[in-house]
């Protein structure tokens, strides 16, 4: 089997399709209500999955990128950002490190680039070699509470309580499949991945025993609901990490690292002049669109989605503007922020 295998499968069950991603499944409030209260099931194989491997893999992403990678060990793993070296953000990444060889886990939209990036920095003498392995694997994120159930039921075991990003390596459906906690939102659940030849198989075990179906287009809403910045929205270089608040993937006592000096400049003297914040809006509005208070812009609206009624968003504010509860004006629209579970302002948590 196949990624056409996989597809097939998922058009069975009723999945629309665009650029080859399940985008929907006809089922956008069941499958809500499932990731809330059952277990969902959302295809994320179109996310770029970067491995590295040799004596140095460690020490290389430790040097690239924000967390600290040399604590790590063998069914470990972090969140971690890779940013420019005034800490302008490229991407939000989560590494998995294993017994020869670390799976960093990247948005789809930066996988070319980082992969080129990662590359530039390799030098004669390095001992790393970095391999794009999308092609060649599958991811899925399995959301709710019942999915310590589900993974029991088809033959894993529960990794409940273990720390964010642990990982192992397990048979699910008679399938070896690494499971890692986290749903890569800020619902509980898992990330799995598993050979591309055998997706098609472990999508129709998870759907069998109980997992529903989650299309992209719903996973967007999550994310925006919840807060996780993306890539070419609040992930950009007109934004710094610490402004993004994912203080989660940031260590401060790692040494040098790309941006690290940015990083701490803004850690030490408090500079952040503007921070990601959720949005609730009372009607709909463009992303792009200023954020103003009495006719003073005070930051801008990045992404928004509809649900049942609900207009979300997230967007910059100038951290001189206000915090939670502040209500600011998006063009037509009246906006108010909103605290939301994936950011973390405070790198005390």
């Amino acid at each position: 089997m196949n990624k056409s295998s996989l597809q097939a499968a998922q058009a069975s069950q009723g999945a629309v399709f665009e650029r080859g991603i399940p985008v929907s499944f006809g089922n956008d409030r069941v499958a809500l209500q499932a990731a809330q209260a059952g277990v969902a099931l959302c295809d994320r194989s179109h996310w770029g999955r970067l491995q590295l491997t040799d004596a140095d893999r460690l020490n290389f992403l430790h040097n690239q990128s924000t967390n600290d990678f040399k604590t790590l060990q063998p069914g470990q793993g972090c969140d971690t950002l890779f940013v420019t070296s005034t800490a302008r953000t490229i991407d939000l990444a989560t590494a998995y490190v294993l017994d020869a060889v670390v799976l960093v886990l990247v948005s789809p939209q930066r996988r070319t680039y980082l992969y080129q990036w990662l590359d530039k920095y390799i030098f004669f003498g390095d001992k790393v070699k970095l391999r794009d392995v999308t092609e060649q694997t599958a991811c899925f994120s399995l959301f709710g509470p019942g999915s310590d159930a589900l993974l029991q039921q088809l033959g894993g075991r529960s990794l409940a309580g273990q720390r964010y990003a642990s990982h192992e390596l397990c048979t699910l459906a008679q399938t070896e499949v690494r499971v890692a906690v986290g749903s890569g939102l800020a619902t509980p659940g898992y990330t799995l991945f598993l050979s591309i030849e055998q997706a098609a198989a472990v999508w129709i075990g998870l759907v069998e025993a109980g997992a529903v179906p989650l299309g992209d287009l719903l996973w967007e809403t999550l994310r925006i609901q919840q807060g996780r910045p993306m890539p070419d929205q609040e992930l950009t270089e007109d934004y710094n990490a610490v402004e993004a608040c994912l203080w989660q993937a940031i260590s401060l006592n790692k040494g040098c690292y790309i941006g690290q000096e940015t990083i701490a400049r803004l850690d030490t003297y408090k500079g952040v002049k503007q921070q990601l914040w959720g949005l609730r809006l009372n009607q709909k509005v463009e992303p792009g669109t200023p954020l103003t208070v009495n006719a003073e812009k005070v930051g801008i609206l990045t992404s928004l989605t509809e649900w049942e009624g609900q207009i979300s968003g997230l967007g910059y504010v100038r951290t001189k503007a206000g915090e939670a509860g502040l209500t600011v004006e998006a063009g037509t629209a009246q906006a108010t922020l909103v605290e939301v579970p994936y950011l973390r302002r405070d790198r005390h948590f």
